[in-house]
């Protein structure tokens, strides 16, 4: 039973692994290192309690997303004595084809967000959730994800300005 559970779960983790870092990078706004330490956090708590049938019966993917996001938002909230992002990007970073300065652009206006409004974007709009579902990942009201997403997309916009079309048509 032990291991058909650990084979169960190394299938998941190598399955789900790519799109929890692409996600953690969002939520990070480009920080891959602790991108890199958030999936393992998520993979590490996923494990724990990957022995319980209602984990691998639900949507253990969506479950994965929840614990990322938990931790993520666990981590800014206790960072406030810690490192601070700088706002400089070294030259060789934004030197380069048009995909990485529309990359560096993005992610520097996710960055700007604060952490609630940038894991209801990422939930919302690059995990395609439902309101309902990013509420209940996030432990707030589906109003509040109503809210924070109209204020976040309106930061977005502005810090975007007029060339938010030239970033769609990429």
């Amino acid at each position: 039973m032990r291991r058909s559970l650990e084979g169960a779960f190394r299938e998941f983790a190598e399955a789900r692994t790519g799109q929890l870092y692409r996600s953690a990078c969002l939520l990070t706004s480009g920080d891959t290192h602790l991108a890199e330490d958030l999936v393992q956090d998520t993979l590490g708590r996923m494990y724990v309690v990957w022995g319980r049938p209602a984990v691998r019966r639900g949507n253990p993917a969506a479950y994965a997303q929840t614990v990322l996001v938990r931790a993520f938002l666990g981590h800014q909230r206790r960072r406030s004595a810690g490192e601070r992002p700088s706002d400089a990007i070294p030259e060789a970073a934004a030197a380069g084809s048009g995909d990485a300065s529309l990359r560096v652009t993005l992610l520097d206006a996710l960055r700007r967000l604060p952490p609630k409004d940038r894991a209801v974007v990422v939930l919302r709009y690059w995990e395609d959730r439902s309101i309902e579902e990013t509420a209940d990942a996030l432990h707030v009201s589906s109003a509040a994800v109503r809210t924070r997403s109209t204020r976040a997309l309106a930061r977005l916009r502005e810090q975007l300005g007029g060339s938010i079309g030239e970033f769609a048509a990429h």
